[in-house]
């Protein structure tokens, strides 16, 4: 009998979205009210679905919306989203997503997330070119070198610095840039591609699950929740520190038993094929690590750290980090004298092997596109808001947190869960003796804790590169994940009754 192979990530992401779109045959339509703060005529703007209306911006207004949050968390820019209005949620005439809807929602996921697919395959372009002038396979020798017997280091290193951009600003999509330079790293340590993928994503997934300072999390969901979002940070560096060490030492522990016996690797069966995808066009021992190609890595390394500045420091996005990549990989060919014809064959080549990831993340938007045009998510919103209403303090921040993790499969944004969820979910708190940053803390863990295996996230997207299959993922990540689960319950638990 001939062994059923798990679909590809596409097929699963097809069968997501024939699934939303049957949802919202079931689901009611419904939606709250959006308030939106307009800086040029300093005004809030009330959306319902019927009309808009300008309203004055001040601190009346948003009392008489029910709107706990202070003015100047607007006009300061602080919350720059619409948000959810308390208590304007109302059913809608259903909108039922046919046949025609769910051809057109990947489509229209592409063209939606053109920046990020812009980004991929311009990075795709950048790693072909310094491979071609083998500054990798030299640069990865003389590390393999400093680094003997001492692999682990290169885990807690990888992991631990990933985790620290994810918990302060957010470093996410931004980390399959490193995919293909990492891999070929671990490989050479006598370790799996899982290894590889599990210290990058596993580090932005701890990071951000526990974010301390990131804006895009924790502090546009205190701002929403109306408070500072200071508060609660403490117990959020504990339970970062926690989480790491807990990831660092699972992934330890599964490296050292591939690095003993190849044979215990989850994707054992794909050992051959990953690593000649990942191989070097020469025996690494042969290479001599020139100052030509020192250069060429040192403009590499230094594209990521431009990066990272830009984002943090200069309200960079997608389209300057994609400008970023591409200037590297100008510089590297006339570095290395590429000549024109091969620069640009090869650049092509290197985009053209990341086109397939490309088009996965367009589908991912695919689905939250179905949801959004079903009206179903705000719907969702309101009957999980109303299920956590009355219960005891430990109960309902618990409850709270598996609810935000049920919410994240239908709205992966961690920005747009907190400005569409916070005003509805954070006054719960109130009801139940509870400062809001629980509420804060338990959807930074619920939404964390599902990112992990998130198929509408970043996880197939990932899995594609690596050419890992989702099923493989799961059985290598849900023991962390359960473990996680029952340290962030006790974490909640403890932090509302002390």
């Amino acid at each position: 009998m001939k062994k059923i192979k798990f679909p590809s990530a596409q097929s699963v992401l097809l069968l997501i979205a024939a699934f939303v779109a049957l949802l919202t045959w079931c689901i009611p339509s419904g939606q709250y009210d959006r308030l939106a703060y307009n800086k040029e005529e300093n005004s809030f703007v009330k959306t319902s679905l019927e009309n808009s209306i300008t309203l004055e911006a001040s601190q009346k207004t948003l009392d008489d919306l029910g709107v706990k949050i202070p003015l100047e968390k607007f006009t300061s820019g602080a919350i720059y989203k619409a948000i959810s209005i308390p208590g304007t949620y109302q059913k809608l005439e259903a909108r039922p997503q046919g046949f025609k809807e769910f051809i057109l929602a990947p489509l229209k996921g592409i063209i939606a997330v053109a920046d990020i697919i812009i980004l991929v395959l311009f990075i795709g372009g950048l790693v072909a070119i310094v491979n071609y002038s083998g500054a990798f396979e030299a640069g990865i020798t003389r590390l393999s070198n400093l680094l003997k017997g001492k692999e682990y280091i290169l885990i807690i290193a990888v992991t631990s610095l990933i985790a620290l951009g994810g918990t302060t600003f957010g470093l996410a999509e931004e980390t399959i840039a490193f995919y293909p330079i990492l891999i070929p790293i671990f490989i050479a340590a006598k370790y799996d591609a899982i290894v590889a993928l599990a210290c990058i994503y596993i580090g932005s997934s701890i990071g951000t699950m526990v974010s301390t300072t990131n804006p895009f999390s924790t502090i546009i969901a205190s701002n929403s929740a109306g408070i500072n979002w200071t508060t609660g940070i403490n117990g959020r560096v504990i339970m970062l520190l926690t989480g790491l060490i807990i990831c660092i030492v699972y992934i330890i522990r599964y490296a050292q038993k591939v690095k003993k016996d190849p044979s215990k690797s989850i994707i054992y069966d794909q050992k051959d094929s990953i690593e000649k995808m990942f191989s070097f066009k020469t025996s690494i021992e042969s290479i001599n690590f020139t100052l030509q190609l020192k250069l060429v890595l040192s403009i590499f390394i230094t594209c990521f750290i431009i990066m990272v500045y830009g984002v943090v420091n200069l309200e960079w996005w997608f389209l300057e980090m994609t400008g970023v990549f591409f200037v590297g990989a100008v510089l590297i060919g006339f570095i290395y004298k590429i000549n024109e014809t091969v620069f640009v064959n090869t650049f092509i080549k290197g985009a053209n092997e990341l086109l397939s990831v490309a088009f996965i993340i367009g589908l991912a938007r695919g689905v939250t596109i179905l949801m959004k045009d079903g009206l179903i998510s705000d719907t969702l919103l309101y009957y999980s808001s109303s299920f956590t209403d009355g219960m005891n303090k430990g109960l309902f921040i618990n409850s709270t947190m598996f609810v935000y993790s049920g919410l994240s499969f239908f709205i992966p944004s961690s920005s747009g869960m907190a400005v569409l969820t916070m005003p509805i979910m954070s006054p719960l708190a109130d009801t139940v003796s509870l400062g809001r940053e629980h509420v804060v803390n338990a959807y930074l863990l619920g939404v964390g804790l599902f990112s992990f295996i998130n198929p509408t996230g970043l996880i197939l997207a990932s899995l594609a590169i690596v050419k890992v299959g989702y099923d493989k993922w799961l059985k290598f990540i849900i023991p962390l994940v359960i473990i996680l689960a029952l340290v962030s319950i006790l974490f909640l638990t403890i932090s509302v009754y002390i």
